[in-house]
């Protein structure tokens, strides 16, 4: 799937993921290929996104994430 992470200054990354683990409101959530649509709003927290055997992770303070027809779009804070 792919992943766009963008904050107000710049683009942090936009490219493929196989998975992206979010700091939701209500709790952290993995986004999987074709992952059902969702928007939420993000709290402090990790944003982990894997790519094969490679794991990034980001901290972030807020913001929302999007999903919808296998792409993630995060705005952060």
């Amino acid at each position: 799937m792919k992943i766009e992470v963008i904050s107000p200054e710049k683009v942090i990354y936009s490219g493929e993921a196989d998975s992206v683990t979010l700091p939701g409101a209500a709790g952290l959530f993995t986004v999987l290929n074709h992952h059902a649509p969702i928007i939420s709003i993000l709290k402090k927290g990790m944003l982990t996104y894997k790519i094969g055997d490679s794991e990034n992770t980001l901290e972030i303070n807020s913001g929302f994430a999007e999903v919808k027809q296998n792409m993630v779009s995060v705005c952060i804070e």
